[in-house]
């Protein structure tokens, strides 16, 4: 099974940047970047682009997928 990880917590919190912050930056709710830093929320890529786009950084080095084995590890 594939699971996305994201840096968005990492990068946000690099900024100084409250998730209230980069929520109004792109137009979600506070909650959406909540259960995007939790994996709780599979975002669309016009999201992801725009997050991306807020910290500079090219969609590669704020999302990617890994591979989890079948137990869930």
């Amino acid at each position: 099974m594939t699971k996305l990880v994201t840096r968005i917590h990492e990068l946000r919190k690099g900024a100084n940047m409250q998730q209230a912050d980069l929520a109004a930056l792109v137009g979600v709710r506070r909650e959406t970047i909540g259960n995007l830093e939790n994996g709780k929320y599979n975002l669309s890529l016009k999201l992801a682009m725009d997050i991306a786009r807020v910290f500079n950084k090219p969609v590669e080095e704020v999302f990617c997928f890994v591979e989890e084995d079948d137990d869930g590890e």
